[in-house]
């Protein structure tokens, strides 16, 4: 069997299999082209094209009669049956003509005429009339009925002879062509149906004769006299006679409009679930559902949403006003037409729809409403909104249809569509279509809108947990940035941090939370509150990460006992990077636990990463982890970053560090300027995953900023270390410090001596703040305590704190350290 030909509204296929030339003559051969008198004729009824058989009908040759008027054929003036209608707006004729013989005489003649779609070089009428007239059939039309009736199921049947001309019809033949029988009898299919499914149809039923074997064929056309086409499964079979001779060709064409139209649903349904919701944004969604529904629902579709959920942080599961207006906002609309004139309202705008409109009707019933132009309710809407009306009567709008769009009992907004170009009205075919589409589209859009809100919500929390301000210090100078992921994985769990410590040295934090959501933004402030806590008791890179790595283990075992049966809990899974800065040292202690290793860029521009111990993520347990110390000069770059900055779905981590690097080495106007150029050099316009990027330029505290004495462990040395103290903050020009650093001195030097081990040594720093630095050999930490009234000490540390802006304790690998900070009151 013959592959079958699928013709569709849109596009149809050009012909179907290419004709050989000799197939195409063979053709001409077997159906006998002077059996058909064939006349075209122009838009002027001037003769274009004349066949042999036109010249056995007339007696005119072709070359004296192109060229001239048809109507000097005719015999009388009017045909003889059925009148001379207006043909100009008719797309075929058919009916008996009287016309003059080359030799005078009058022949009433059976004739059909085609007016074809204008085109280049076409004619505009085709005329055929077949030779055999009248005549009565043949002794062979009896068996060929017989053997028609008895081998072929289709309903509307006709019977070709071996020329391919008609000689049996059915009734169901004749309804579908709109011609009866004897109108057909003696024409070919391609002179009865002057479309590209005759020739098609005519070039099987050649390959039936020649082969014997069956053809099948899908068309899809509009049968003369009715508004729209239909769709046609054509079989055609081999009649053969009892001793197997073909004699005949009978075609079958079964009316397959209604599983077309189903099956073309079923397609669209398709291509809805497969294009609508394919990503979690409300505009997008609703594009989808406009860009699929036309032109195969609709001329024109709008998509509006109530402009009452733009500011309602839950949507509403009833949100239409009692009485009066609806306002809807337009998120999304297409058209056939370029620029959709039929627009209203704009993409982005607020309209109000009044009671009995048809977007407030849907939306109140909850159900689709289709009105027509002549619909009392449309004529009532449009006579309030001329301005509407205008712009409806001037395209022809002739159909509407409004569908709700609701979600798990929230009113979402409404779907919009409209006919103009379509003759067709819309039935309840398209009714049911556009509610299973506005049903798919509304659950889709809801998605959005919940994502889009849980999205929102995390950001809020990420950013009011990351640092709104980085905090004034003088060791580095500091640029950072954060970037939200901007696909559907959401909210990450990226933070930086800048957090002063002791010594005017700073610490720099950058860490990633595996996973995205609320429950990744929540896990990232539990560990930056807990970096920030052990950073304040002053604990060595190392041992601050071995801490943090206890804290997630804990948090995972938390988790597994809580057994949360919605499933939003995961394990806890997290990478960071703990350095430390000393600008008096210029040294940084680096720590990393599973995270990009940091860059280095020098003052002379020449980038180099940092090599760190391998090490795992934090919550993995069991293994220590290990400091690098590196000396910086005084204005080199430390960038700190996440996974997401130098990784992505389409490019190597290697890459990725590489591009970094030549991002870092060229020269920047500010650190702000640079941090730009990085994320514009590195990233897409919306980022997979989520990125933090922490920035610091190194600076050195000069040597006279900074004054050391050895204390010997002797209590006479206390007077001599003050009056030293005095001297220096002299030489600084601190005079008005100077009582509360004797104080301060005075107390911490002496418990030291008493209470503690050697060495002691005193260290002063002048820069933005005095601090004030005792270290000894001991362990115990001093803490504030109150003293009774009899009792004759513990009150010098509660001094010291009161005096001071701060103070606190740090350990080390040789002993601990007391220090104080003062504010300088500024000249």
């Amino acid at each position: 069997m013959e592959q079958p030909v699928t013709v569709g509204r849109a596009g149809r296929p050009p012909g179907g299999a290419r004709e050989t030339p000799e197939a195409l003559g063979a053709l001409d051969a077997l159906v006998a082209e002077d059996l058909t008198a064939r006349v075209t004729l122009d838009e002027q009824g001037r003769v274009t094209g004349w066949n042999a058989g036109a010249e056995r009908l007339l007696g005119h040759p072709a070359g004296r009669m192109l060229g001239r008027r048809a109507a000097d054929l005719l015999a009388e003036p009017i045909p003889v049956r059925g009148g001379m209608p207006a043909l100009a707006g008719l797309p075929r004729w058919n009916g008996d003509v009287a016309l003059r013989h080359r030799d005078g005489r009058e022949l009433t003649v059976r004739v059909l005429a085609h007016h074809r779609t204008p085109a280049a070089g076409a004619p505009a009428w085709l005329i055929v009339s077949a030779l055999t007239g009248p005549n009565p059939r043949p002794g062979l039309d009896e068996s060929l009925v017989s053997w028609s009736f008895a081998q072929s199921p289709c309903c509307a049947q006709a019977i070709y002879d071996t020329r391919l001309r008609l000689r049996l019809a059915n009734a169901d033949m004749e309804r579908s062509t709109a011609l009866t029988e004897e109108e057909m009898r003696g024409l070919r299919v391609s002179e009865i149906i002057d479309d590209a499914a005759g020739e098609r149809a005519e070039r099987s039923m050649a390959r039936v004769l020649r082969t014997g074997e069956p053809s099948y064929d899908e068309n899809y056309l509009q049968a003369p006299g009715e508004d729209h086409e239909h769709a046609w499964s054509v079989f055609m079979s081999a009649l053969r006679d009892q001793e197997g001779t073909i004699r005949g060709v009978c075609l079958s064409a079964h009316d397959m409009t209604e599983q077309f139209w189903a099956r073309k649903r079923l397609q669209l349904i398709a291509e809805a679930g497969r294009r609508i919701g394919s990503t979690l944004d409300v505009t997008r969604t609703a594009q989808e559902l406009t860009d699929v529904t036309v032109p195969a629902l609709a001329d024109f579709a709008g998509v509006d949403l109530l402009a009452t959920l733009d500011d309602v942080p839950e949507p509403l599961g009833r949100a239409l006003p009692a009485q009066g207006p609806l306002r809807l906002r337009r998120v999304a609309l297409r058209s056939v037409t370029p620029g959709a004139p039929e627009a209203v309202v704009a993409a982005g705008e607020v309209d109000s729809y009044p009671v009995g409109s048809a977007p407030f009707e849907s939306l109140r019933t909850g159900r689709p409403t289709v009105q027509e132009a002549t619909d009392p309710a449309l004529t009532a809407w449009f006579a309030r909104d001329p301005a509407r009306a205008a712009r409806m009567r001037g395209l022809g709008v002739h159909a509407v249809l409004t569908v709700p769009l609701a979600a798990r009992g929230t009113t979402l907004g409404v779907a919009f569509f409209a006919r103009y170009r379509n003759p067709d009205p819309f039935r309840h075919d398209d009714l049911v279509l556009a509610g299973e589409l506005a049903a798919r589209a509304a659950v889709s859009i809801d998605n959005a809108r919940r994502y889009t809100r849980e999205r929102a919500t995390a950001v809020t929390l990420q950013r009011s947990l990351l640092p709104q301000r980085l905090p004034r210090q003088a060791a580095v100078e500091v640029a950072s940035r954060y970037l939200p992921a901007g696909g559907h994985a959401g909210v990450g769990g990226d933070w930086f941090d800048v957090i002063p410590l002791s010594g005017a040295r700073v610490a720099l934090v950058v860490g990633d939370v595996v996973g995205h959501g609320l429950h990744a933004s929540a896990t990232m402030g539990r560990l930056r509150t807990a970096v920030r806590t052990l950073a304040d008791i002053d604990l060595p890179c190392d041992e601050l990460l071995t801490r943090l790595d206890d804290l997630v283990a804990r948090l995972n075992t938390e988790e597994e006992g809580a057994g949360d049966p919605a499933g939003t809990s995961a394990d806890v899974g997290a990478t960071c990077l703990y350095a430390v800065y000393d600008p008096v040292s210029r040294h940084c202690c680096f720590a990393g636990a599973g995270h990009p290793l940091p860059a280095v860029v020098s003052p002379g521009g020449t980038v180099d990463l940092v090599a760190l111990p391998a090490a795992p993520p934090l919550g993995v347990g069991g293994l220590p982890y290990e400091a690098t110390e590196v000396e910086l000069p005084e204005g080199s770059l430390l960038a700190l970053y996440t996974n997401g900055l130098v990784a992505s779905r389409d490019r190597d981590i290697d890459a990725g560090v590489q591009r970094l690097r030549e991002a870092l080495a060229r020269p920047a106007d500010s650190l702000d300027a640079l941090c730009d150029r990085v994320l514009t050099e590195l990233l897409p316009q919306r980022p997979a995953d989520d990125v933090a990027l922490l920035i610091a330029r190194t600076r050195a505290l000069d040597a006279n900023q900074v004054a050391t004495w050895d204390v010997p462990c002797d209590p006479s040395a206390v007077a001599r270390t003050r009056k030293d103290v005095v001297a220096q903050l002299e030489r600084w020009g601190l005079s008005d410090a100077v009582f509360v650093t004797e104080l301060v001195v005075s107390e911490l030097v002496t418990n030291a001596i008493r209470h503690a081990e050697p060495p002691v040594r005193l260290r002063l720093i002048h820069d933005t703040t005095l601090i004030c630095e005792v270290s000894d050999g001991g362990t115990t930490a001093p803490h504030l305590r109150r003293a009774r009234s009899y009792d004759e000490g513990g009150r010098g540390l509660l001094l010291v704190a009161r005096l001071t802006e701060r103070w606190g304790t740090r350990q080390s690998a040789t002993g601990k350290t007391i220090w104080a900070e003062q504010t300088l009151t500024l000249p």
